[in-house]
């Protein structure tokens, strides 16, 4: 089977690197050699302004694929990054919760949409907004695969009993297949006593977890999304893009060695 590993990218914490992580991820499994859509479901669209699309070029969205007023193959873009295709995101998006919120099928509407989009690509990166609202839900249920990024510090540990309580909650009533592929801890510093504390706490509940790669604090990696570009075109050769390299790896392993494990 062809079928896309759909991964989304949710914490309903801000601030906490998530949209960089999930951008940055998507471009470097595109590096890879696989072909990557990514799904801006975020209504502020920095995903898609942070993959250099110009706001004011956009004619259809993520709403036009949420409404049913367009297929994904007519909103998908191409990327300055090869293999890497993107629906955007626009202002539009923020009307749509309560546009869907009357349809019977509202929490299914992007698992649909997506349906047809998962023979044409390896991996469907979500990015979500930072809610759990039915943006978020939409993503969870399309998704086969969740990743959550926390930062070191105490908040980011209530942020994540939540989510989990919630990924739990999607698992029961919408959709039993996904699962967590990972937590990626975001703007690692080792030299702090805080984050070493926090993620001795993470250990204690997500050991199995924890992607093994962590992102470093780089003024280079908040620097690229203002450009338009992805840390791998941003900054070569530098710490981020070496960093999210090798986690890119650790998360193409991780769904190579589910996807086997289920299928054999």
């Amino acid at each position: 089977m062809g079928k896309a590993n759909i991964i989304c990218f949710a914490n309903q914490k801000g601030g906490v690197g998530k949209t960089t992580s999930a951008v940055n991820i998507a471009a470097c499994i595109a590096r890879n050699g696989k072909r990557v859509l990514f799904v801006d479901s975020d209504p502020q669209g920095n995903a898609t302004s942070g993959l250099g699309i110009k706001k004011r070029n956009i004619s259809t969205s993520v709403y036009d694929l949420l409404t049913g007023r367009n297929s994904w193959d007519k909103i998908a873009m191409p990327t300055s990054v090869k293999g890497l295709y993107i629906i955007p995101s626009s202002m539009n998006l923020a009307g749509a919760e309560l546009e869907l919120v009357d349809e019977d099928d509202r929490v299914y509407k992007l698992k649909k949409a997506l349906s047809s989009a998962e023979d044409a690509f390896d991996y469907i990166i979500i990015d979500c907004p930072p809610s759990l609202g039915l943006l978020t839900i939409n993503a969870l249920t399309a998704a086969k695969f969740v990743i959550i990024p926390v930062l070191c510090e105490y908040y980011s540990l209530e942020g994540l009993s939540q989510l989990t309580a919630t990924i739990k909650q999607i698992k029961r009533l919408y959709n039993e297949n996904i699962e967590l592929l990972g937590v990626m801890i975001n703007m690692y510093d080792g030299r702090l006593n805080l984050t070493v504390a926090v993620l001795e706490e993470i250990k204690k509940y997500f050991a199995d977890k924890i992607f093994k790669t962590p992102i470093p604090r780089s003024v280079k990696i908040s620097e690229a999304p203002s450009y338009g570009m992805a840390i791998t075109d941003y900054d070569r050769n530098g710490k981020g893009t070496i960093a999210y390299s090798a986690l890119a790896v650790e998360v193409i392993r991780r769904c190579d060695s589910i996807n086997g494990g289920n299928n054999g």
